[in-house]
């Protein structure tokens, strides 16, 4: 379940070219190739650490792999910065604190109605 999440959020952004998607982890991530997918943030992130579409799905990456406090913080630190609009890959415009806000959401657990 956290996998389909994970690749959810991560289906949501794009940076435009099916390059910069690459470098954004978004193959890997919808590949199910979270180790390769950070490693391949990881690499982006320390030329541009501050942007969102890396933190986002990084976030992702965490929340796939059960690493939800590291995916929670990422979440926050985008909603802690200034809303980036963001290309969808369905063609969509989305800001930055609007998918975040959805990953967290996603993050936490469904109340039972029992």
């Amino acid at each position: 379940m956290r996998m389909l999440a994970a690749a959810a959020i991560a289906a949501m952004l794009t940076a435009g070219t099916a390059a910069a998607q690459d470098r954004t982890g978004y193959h890997a991530i919808a590949a199910g190739d979270l180790a390769g997918a950070e490693q391949r943030i990881a690499a982006e992130r320390r030329i541009f650490p501050d942007r969102p579409e890396l933190m986002l799905n990084l976030a992702a990456v965490y929340a796939g792999g059960g690493r939800l406090s590291d995916a929670r913080a990422l979440y926050a630190a985008v909603l802690d910065r200034p809303a980036v609009m963001m290309d969808m890959p369905n063609g969509s415009v989305r800001s930055s604190h609007y998918v975040a806000t959805i990953g967290l959401t996603r993050l936490s657990p469904i109340a039972s109605t029992r």
